[in-house]
């Protein structure tokens, strides 16, 4: 028994838990409250997708509307005999299938297949267990096809009717949705639901809604609670209500859950328990009086009331505790791969633990961004040790190494801060997270982040124009992407970019040369991946909250349920729709290697202008960015090994010069460094002094200088000279 049940509704990830149950549980553990967390979603799906799962769809009288429904339907013994081995094999547990998936004629294949005439190329590119993955994807897309078009046609893998919770203003149609039968889903989920909560048996129920795609069936199980366990209260929390639903009226809402938390949900969900959870009498009963809530939306009176009563302060992200994936099914998750670029199926391949290095942004000022939301405005970071501490204490309990650091843009500082601190440590990671191409990621700073485990990095490029960039407020050029995309990539870290189209006032000559820009980027191998996404404006954005300044005029709607996306006309008059499909065509192809000499006009059906970026423009941005500049309070360390030495004399017109030769072996080269031995013997003890142990600080290019004057003359011509140039392309690096 527990007294609270932490559930994430269908669907959110197939690979990997969504991270704000376990931020919870691992918070209330430091208040010595029980719980219990479960990701329903991924619950359903291995219900779904097994041998007996599929006997029951298949079983069931289904109208086939088109002749892949009909195929796979006589496909349907090769379907259920394969089920259980193919998620197996997604899951981890049986490498040696990757053979028979990548035979040809193991798995049965409907339409999702038909790619492969497309994408046979890149197979190149992947190992045999990334290609059976893929293939094992495009097999389960198959199936997913099936469901909705026969079964559920609200069905998705990441999300469930999406549509009823998508731009919502009013309740209406979520609720009449909600009066129709439970559908097939539906029936499974709620199954699940009705057995956890008869083992675990708790006061309070809480459902963290992160995205429209989990509304639905969050609502769908507060109804199931609220009939068959009525002494139970049921609060959400979570993305969707911290920025849809803060405007809320609608008191229907409240046939289904008693509470809404806002914003950050640790001292929220503390004072629900000490309401709910304390309150003598029948179990489950709330005080009526003297209600004490943080950020709460309530019942009272037949009106949605918001409460905000209690004077405590938020609680400091380093009194939060480390999250906590305890009863989480951490090995029965899937793996997918849906295309094959390695950046791009980071989000859909292989268990990240998650962590956040910083609350909130600590830039807060683009302005298609909800900067006026506490999730974004208010910044606190979290020192480093503290992160690595529950690093290590996640590896502990999860098993997994690798870490998805979710923050609305890591700080450069505190990313640094947090490599040498695992480097420190002798850690064994991988990680990587959400930046802004700030011109403080030197290539340098790469390689140091790289030497601690990051191995990829996404960022906005957005509108790769500078006017509109100067108009977002982002703080970049293009040319700056650029120079720290290539830091990145050529340190060994990938690059993923998230651009935009479509922003307020953005002309059709603008999206052609962002176009240009993006192919560029990717032909000279800067950017791995990228994702096209149409602008949208939200309340709580500077564009959503002063259209006026931005050229657009809002379709406002009367708000009684969900207020974020706002329709809008662009006063230039621009069908933005119409990019969509050739930008995410051409963007396919540049992730894959390929296209960049066709004209841009190929991916298009319309005419559009010729690009005026000079076909030069990255390469020449990349070579103008090279130059060495390096501040006398820069930090330097050593992350090469200690080298083998040689002593030696040398002889010239009778004199004799005493030599030394280090010998520096790394992971996948060998070098030597030649100097006089006096020279040598003192870069010896600076090397250890600045490799990073725990017994060491960190020290400046100036204390360096310092240092080296006391002994010798002119540090600017050793600095510069070959050995040293030789030692900086090896693991001396300054920051």
């Amino acid at each position: 028994m527990k007294e609270l049940l932490l559930i994430t509704p269908p669907f959110t990830q197939l690979n990997t838990p969504y991270p704000a149950t376990a931020y919870i549980k691992g918070f209330l553990n430091t208040k010595g409250i029980s719980a219990f967390q479960m990701d329903l979603g991924i619950e359903v799906i291995l219900e779904l997708f097994s041998k007996d799962g599929l006997r029951q769809i298949f079983a069931s009288n289904l109208q086939l509307p088109t002749s892949n429904s009909e195929r796979i339907s006589s496909l349907q013994n090769d379907y259920i005999k394969t089920i259980d081995a193919v998620m197996t094999f997604l899951q981890g547990k049986n490498p040696s299938l990757a053979r028979q998936i990548c035979s040809g004629n193991f798995l049965p294949e409907a339409s999702r297949f038909a790619q492969l005439d497309d994408m046979e190329w890149a197979f190149g590119t992947m190992g045999m267990q990334d290609k059976a993955k893929h293939l094992a994807t495009l097999y389960l897309e198959d199936l997913s096809d099936f469901i909705v078009e026969c079964v559920d046609e609200n069905f998705g893998f990441s999300r469930y009717a999406e549509r009823l919770g998508r731009s919502a203003n009013s309740f209406d149609k979520l609720y009449t949705h909600l009066s129709n039968q439970p559908t097939y889903i539906d029936q499974i989920t709620l199954r699940i639901l009705h057995q956890k909560i008869e083992a675990v048996q708790p006061r309070l129920i809480c459902f963290s809604v992160p995205f429209p795609g989990n509304l639905y069936s969050a609502f769908r199980c507060a109804q199931f609670i609220k009939k068959h366990f009525p002494t139970i209260k049921i609060a959400m929390g979570g993305g969707f209500p911290n920025t849809e639903l803060r405007d809320l009226k609608d008191a229907r809402v409240f046939e289904f859950f008693d509470f809404i938390t806002l914003d950050d949900g640790e001292l929220p969900i503390e004072l629900l328990y000490n309401e709910v959870c304390h309150t003598e009498g029948s179990r489950g009963a709330l005080k009526e009086k003297n209600l004490e809530f943080k950020r709460t939306l309530v019942l009272q009176n037949n009106e949605v009331t918001y409460i905000n009563n209690a004077t405590q302060p938020d609680y400091k992200q380093s009194e939060v505790g480390t999250p906590d994936y305890s009863d989480l099914l951490l090995d029965k998750y899937i793996s997918v791969i849906e295309i094959a670029n390695p950046m791009h199926s980071l989000w859909s391949d292989g268990r990240w633990n998650k962590l956040t290095m910083a609350h909130g942004c600590y830039w807060g000022k683009c302005t298609f961004c909800d900067i006026s939301l506490d999730y974004i405005k208010l910044y606190e970071p979290i020192a480093a040790k503290t992160l690595v501490d529950r690093m290590e204490t996640l590896i502990a309990q999860t098993g997994e190494n690798g870490f998805h650091f979710v923050d609305e843009a890591a700080p450069p500082t505190l990313m640094r801060e947090v490599a040498l601190e695992i480097i420190r440590r002798k850690l064994v990671v991988s990680w990587w997270t959400n930046i802004r191409f700030e011109k403080s990621f030197t290539a340098d700073l790469c390689l140091l982040l790289k030497a601690s485990g990051c191995i990829a990095v996404s960022g906005g490029l957005e509108v790769a124009s500078d006017r509109l960039l100067e108009l977002i407020q982002k703080g970049v050029t293009v040319e700056q992407v650029a120079q720290v995309a290539a830091n990145f990539t050529e340190s060994g870290i990938m690059v993923h970019a998230y651009l935009m189209y479509g922003y307020p006032t953005q002309t059709i000559q603008e999206t052609i040369d962002s176009l240009e820009m993006v192919r560029q980027l990717f032909e000279l191998c800067v950017l791995q991946s990228g994702f096209w996404h149409q602008f949208a404006m939200t309340a709580h954005s500077p564009v959503g909250m002063f259209p006026d300044e931005f050229g657009v005029i809002p379709e406002l709607k009367p708000i009684t349920f969900a207020n974020n996306d706002i329709d809008f006309k662009d006063k230039t008059g621009i069908n933005h729709d119409q990019f969509s499909f050739g930008l995410k065509k051409s963007l396919f192809n540049f992730m894959h290697g390929i296209g960049f000499d066709f004209p841009l006009q190929e991916w298009f059906d319309f005419k559009i202008p010729k690009t005026k970026i000079h076909p030069d423009f990255i390469a020449n941005s990349l070579y103008d960015g090279k130059v060495d500049r390096i501040k006398s309070s820069a930090k330097i360390v050593w992350i090469g090994g200690k080298p083998i030495t040689n002593s030696f004399n040398t002889y010239k017109k009778g004199v004799t010069y005493e030599k030394m030769k280090l010998t520096f072996h790394n992971a996948t080269v060998t070098f030597d460094v030649l100097l006089d031995q006096d020279k040598g013997d003192w870069l010896l003890a600076i090397l250890e002094k600045i490799a990073i142990t725990e017994s060491n600080s960190i020290h400046s290019l100036s204390q360096l200088k310092t240092d080296f004057e006391t002994h010798f003359e002119d540090f600017e011509l050793f600095w510069y000279s070959k050995s040293i140039l030789k030692l900086r392309e090896n693991g001396l690096l300054v920051f």
